[in-house]
């Protein structure tokens, strides 16, 4: 379960999007839209029934319970999270669908488990910390020895539409603006193999998934997005509400267009094997 309300993590992370009700609802469209690709991705590094598993930075906690359901019955899935609204919808949902998955409230830099789960994974996470290399370590402690580390994370500069589109380029800018001003990195993605190297992990490898849309909900991930980023990029200065406001409506405008293309932000997928 999740820690009761009160609780305070250890640390803070740069996270520049919404939390509430409109955060969650951006979650769950991500979430369905990443899902084929992080699950492939997680089988690929290793993911197996009977593992005991982490998904640091779970968020809403719906890919924490994909984790449960592949690692099954004899296996475990633990989700922590600073957001504890979300973890209490978590735990609901999976006491509802009857998976072994748990949550918690915490941050990456107060992992204090050592040596607990044969699969450690986190999905953008890292991007929103000032300090990923810290984070990263945390992570790989909570490992077994033999066990796997695996993080997707984006590298924001690699989105794709068609036509040219002022307002899509406009909002990848601004995203990265934002992030950059709290002291993360929106292009942590083509970072992360040298970071995992760094972190002492063995047979590191490296994929990249980036789903592109005609049509459907994920087309509308980028106008979404912006929307959420809104009050922090007002806030640092980065952007007026006129100007954002002109820019989602100019975006939502190319994005309803079925003869238009575009795409979530590139995303690195990176895992390793803690030596024994």
């Amino acid at each position: 379960m999740p820690e009761p309300p009160g609780a305070q993590p250890s640390a803070k992370t740069t996270y520049v999007l919404a939390r509430g009700t409109s955060g969650a609802e951006r979650l769950h469209l991500l979430s369905r839209m990443k899902w084929p690709t992080t699950q492939a991705f997680l089988l690929r590094a290793g993911l197996r029934p009977g593992m005991r598993c982490l998904d640091v930075g779970c968020g809403i906690g719906e890919v924490t319970l994909g984790i449960a359901e592949m690692a099954g019955p004899e296996g475990e899935a633990v989700g922590v999270d600073c957001a504890e609204t979300f973890l209490w919808e978590a735990d609901a949902e999976a006491r509802r669908r009857g998976l072994r998955a748990t949550f918690r409230r915490s941050d990456v830099y107060a992992l204090s488990e050592e040596r607990a789960y044969d699969f450690v994974y986190a999905r953008y996470l890292l991007t929103h910390l000032k300090d990923p290399v810290k984070g990263l370590a945390a992570m790989v402690r909570a490992a077994r020895p033999g066990g796997i580390v695996a993080a997707e994370d984006i590298d924001f500069p690699g989105h794709v539409c068609y036509p040219p589109c002022a307002a899509y380029n406009r909002y990848v800018d601004l995203f990265q603006a934002a992030v950059r001003h709290k002291g993360g990195d929106p292009c942590i993605g083509r970072r992360l193999p040298v970071l995992f190297l760094d972190a002492g992990l063995a047979d590191v490898q490296v994929d990249i998934a980036q789903p592109v849309f005609l049509s459907g909900e994920g087309k509308s991930i980028g106008s979404i997005t912006l929307e959420q980023v809104r009050e922090p990029l007002i806030a640092a200065g980065l952007a007026t509400g006129g100007e954002i406001d002109a820019t989602v409506a100019e975006l939502a405008a190319f994005e309803s267009d079925p003869r238009t293309l575009a795409s979530v932000a590139r995303t690195f997928q990176v895992w390793g094997r803690k030596p024994q």
